[in-house]
This record gives C-alpha cells, structure tokens and sequence, in this order.
C-alpha cells in the first residue's frame, strides 16, 4: 500500500470533494482520482461513492478513513523520532476563525507571515461557525471554547470583552437607556438564535432573561454594521467597535468576558507550517493584546 495514496485519500475524505482536495494538495483532480482509485484497488474494496456534487464514505471507507488517520499519526510521529519531520516553512494552512477575529483582526495582519514565509500558503475561513479538526474542515481552529474532547491540542490565545453600543444618530432619535430594564424600550440586535452554535455565544442571557431582538444576524460583523447602520443596540466585540467613531458604549458598567483559544489536530503537532503559524498568532497577540480588553 502506497502512503501518498492514503495521504491522498485523507485529502479527498475530509474535504468531501476530489476537486476541493486537489486543490488543497496542488495536484491535478484527475490524478489525485486516479490515485485513491489505485488505493480501492490494491485493498479490493470501494472507500467512496463519487457524485458530481462531492465525495461520500462507503461503510468500509469509514473504517478505512479511522485507520488512515491512525496511520497519518504514527507517521508524523515516526518522522519527528528520527529527525526527518518537515523543517520548511511552507505548503498550505488554513485557519477557520470566528467571523468577527477572522475579519477585523486576521485579516489584516496575516499579510505578514506569508511575506516572512514565501512559500507559506494561507487560508482563511472567518465564518460564524464551529469547525472540525478531526474531518479537517482547518488545520488551526481559533475556538471560544477550549475543547474537552477529541486528539486536540489547545492554547489560550487571549481573553477579550464585549460590551453594548449604540450608534450616536440612533441614540439621539430613541435617547440613551439607563439601565438594563431601559433596554426593553429600545430596538435591539442580536444573534439568529436556533444558529447558535456554542452555549458561549449567547451573551444576551447575561445581560437580560428575554433579549427578544427585532434584527437578529448570525455574524458579528453583520451585527456591527447593523448597530452602526442605526439599526438599534446590540452587544458588539470591544476590540471591533471601538474602531467606529460613531458608535458609543451603552450601560458601560456592563462588560461580558470571552476568551479566543488556538487549537488543531495532535497529528499535525510536529509540523513545521502549523508551529510557525500558531506562534505567529501569539506574536500577534502578544503584540496587540491592549486591543482586546
């Protein structure tokens, strides 16, 4: 059996599409076909239904994806016990990030590492959603909640804080509230409830029992346009707000606390790519970090 065949085999089975996982390895999709093609044939089974929309495991390509990934793990650590992990800073690493840090904060900034690092290739998926390491949806995850489950390694990354805003042309037509039962009286923002998708998401219910939001967007910059649009109050990331002159801080005595952690997979412990970029994020942080509280 061959190990490129397996590896390349992981790479469709996570992405869930040939194309997507040629891509991500930089091969052609007709080879990479041919190649997990060559691996059901060498194990005399079928490990995949191929639809023109996507890839789906068949029952003996589920079990065979768990031993695969079981293989990738003893190979990483075989490399990293004999000196011959991968000591170039380059091939691709993807970062899934919440919408909010990938946007405002990534985003900007990870110019720099690929201008440290040519041959680094980055992607970033700042979306309002969780994402899978074990399937490889990202390589880093940056989580708002430390995992408890799963071969995951995970580090705090920073501690930040949220707070209400108002924008000044809404608080002078509708007057600025008080106190926290004030509030009722006022159009309010906030998440699409039921795409909720970490019990730590729901600030509302520290602030008040029903928040009951006329504007609900499940994206913390669609909520920051919207609050600074007019659209009503809503509780906004301080370190994103506060780069909007026309915003103001509503009931500033008010403060929600979060925390950012970096987490990924332990077979992807020893690779060199991953550490420089995780170390990179610190470096960020570590650089910025007054922004965050």
């Amino acid at each position: 059996m061959n190990w490129d065949d397996v590896r390349m085999f992981l790479a469709v089975a996570r992405s869930g599409q040939i194309l997507a996982a040629s891509r991500r390895l930089g091969i052609n999709h007709a080879t990479l076909g041919r190649r997990v093609t060559a691996l059901e044939e060498d194990l005399r089974t079928r490990l995949l239904i191929r639809r023109t929309n996507g890839c789906e495991l068949t029952a003996e390509g589920e079990v065979f994806f768990r031993a695969a990934e079981r293989m990738e793990t003893e190979m990483l650590a075989a490399q990293a016990s004999t000196g011959r992990i991968d000591t170039a800073i380059a091939g691709t690493v993807r970062i899934g990030a919440p919408d909010g840090f990938g946007v405002s904060f990534l985003a900007p900034r990870l110019g720099r590492l690929t201008r440290r690092h040519p041959e680094l290739k980055l992607q970033l998926v700042p979306v309002p959603r969780s994402f899978s390491l074990s399937q490889r949806e990202a390589d880093i995850a940056i989580t708002i909640e430390q995992p408890e489950h799963g071969r995951l390694v995970s580090s705090k990354l920073t501690d930040y804080t949220l707070g209400l805003y108002a924008s000044k042309a809404y608080l002078a037509e509708a007057g600025i509230p008080e106190s926290v039962e004030a509030l009722k009286d006022h159009a309010r923002v906030g998440y699409v409830e039921d795409l909720i998708f970490s019990p730590s998401l729901n600030f509302t219910g520290e602030i008040m029992r029903d928040w009951d939001a006329s504007f609900e967007i499940s994206s913390a910059i669609g909520q920051t346009e919207a609050v600074r649009s007019g659209a009503g109050i809503g509780i906004l990331h301080d370190y994103i707000a506060r780069q909007y002159p026309e915003l103001v801080r509503v009931l500033p005595g008010i403060t929600i606390r979060r925390a950012y952690w970096t987490t990924y997979h332990e077979s992807g412990r020893n690779l060199m790519r991953l550490k420089a970029v995780i170390a990179f994020l610190g470096e960020l942080v570590r650089e910025e970090g007054h922004i965050f509280v």
